[in-house]
């Protein structure tokens, strides 16, 4: 089995050191008060490509021989790792070629083309990360170049290890508790590895969102496993298998594998906003939504949260906000009917709907009779206990038709 080496990683940090930033570890006055604990926030969102990547790709394309580097470098990424490598390939002057999902944020892909410039270029491939990386390899094969991993990768590793060194020179106190996000598995191989030599003392639990479960099912079945599908919401965490040397080190040193809910993210990335001006992507807020779950173990002590990126396509803020509304329960989906009468969306309005309560989507459908015209209905509560009322009050008034919720083959065309 592979071992993470601290002179490995001691090297890769002064290797990075005029490459990558010190990025600050700070305190959060509002996570801190919320949990009655001191909840620290390693920043690497504030890297130059805004997240961690840089450190591991860096890492990774410069240990490469010249006749290596000669015709190029390829990669697939979801977008952080493809922002690390076009840094890297624009800083060393060398070809980079990168396959992306199609579903990539517009802002990922063009953020990729700024920081590469010339020296990359784009293709857009396949439906999840896995799509692209199979894609890349072929190429790859074909074309004899060298593949740089976002994960699966001991350069890559030690790369991203070096964020603990960091972390570990800058506290003045210990460590009780530390978070890391785990997608393929990259950066909580080597941050876990590091401190579970430098402070075994610090319980490491990596967090995974709740549609993209891979790490935690392969530790549950004790074997690298394939999912035979993901949530791609929290694009830069969808992998549907983590990486071989990443699942036998985060097998050994995290104490813990959890899975936080997609819309308790979205409601994260927008409370770290609004409370504290901090922009963050879906995977860079999961270390920060889970806390609620360990809001007791947690109280009193030293945690430490990893914010691993903050490249988030603005052009998702209404999906963000929806997502989160759904999850607190105040917005729901309803098919309606409406009897074919003068006055009938009047009565609904004073009769059905309660005093706080939001009408945000209307759609009629077509009529499918002369007494009823049915129409999705999207309403937002005042309170989530107001749901049941609700619904009872349809009832009582003959409106009710559907509740769209929980019916996910429909639901999705509504989000």
């Amino acid at each position: 089995m592979y071992k993470v080496s601290l002179e490995n990683v001691r090297k890769a940090a002064s290797h990075l050191e005029s490459v990558v930033l010190e990025t600050p570890l700070i305190i959060n006055e509002t996570q801190s008060r919320k949990y009655s604990s001191s909840i620290f926030f390693k920043r690497e969102d504030l890297q130059q490509v805004r997240s961690y990547k840089i450190r591991g790709a860096y890492n990774k394309i410069s240990s490469l021989q010249d006749d290596e580097l000669k015709n190029g470098v390829v990669c697939a990424s979801a977008g952080n790792h493809a922002q690390g490598v076009a840094f890297s390939c624009s800083k060393l002057k060398i070809k980079g070629l990168i396959f992306m999902p199609t579903p990539t944020p517009k802002q990922k892909i063009e953020q990729v083309k700024m920081f590469g410039g010339k020296f990359v270029e784009v293709i857009l491939t396949g439906d999840t990360f896995d799509d692209a990386s199979q894609e890349a390899r072929s190429y790859c094969e074909q074309n004899h170049l060298p593949f740089i991993h976002p994960f699966d990768d001991k350069k890559v590793i030690e790369g991203q290890a070096t964020i603990a060194l960091e972390i570990l020179e800058q506290t003045k106190v210990g460590i009780d508790v530390l978070f890391l996000p785990v997608g393929g598995g990259g950066v909580a191989s080597g941050i876990s590895s590091v401190f579970k030599a430098l402070s075994p003392q610090t319980k490491i639990i990596g967090v995974e969102p709740l549609g993209a479960p891979s790490m935690s099912y392969s530790i549950k079945k004790g074997i690298n496993t394939e999912l035979s599908e993901v949530d791609k919401f929290v694009d830069g965490a969808s992998v549907k298998k983590v990486g071989h040397l990443n699942f036998e080190l985060c097998q050994k040193y995290l104490d813990e594998m959890v899975t936080v809910h997609e819309g308790k993210i979205c409601q994260t990335i927008l409370d770290m906003y609004n409370k504290d001006a901090i922009v963050v992507e879906p995977a860079g807020a999961m270390t920060v939504a889970v806390l609620d779950q360990y809001r007791n173990e947690i109280a009193g002590k030293n945690v430490v949260c990893l914010l691993s990126g903050s490249n988030n396509d603005i052009t998702r803020t209404e999906e963000i906000k929806e997502r989160a509304l759904l999850y607190a329960g105040v917005k729901h989906y309803f098919v309606v009917r409406f009897p074919q009468r003068a006055g009938a969306l009047r009565d609904f309005i004073d009769k059905v709907l309660g005093p706080s309560d939001d009408i945000t989507h209307f759609e009629y459908s077509k009529k499918q009779s002369r007494t009823n015209a049915p129409a999705v209905v999207g309403i937002e509560l005042g309170k989530s206990s107001g749901l049941n009322p609700l619904i009872n009050r349809m009832k009582a008034f003959k409106f009710y038709g559907e509740y769209l919720n929980d019916k996910p083959d429909l639901f999705q065309f509504l989000v």
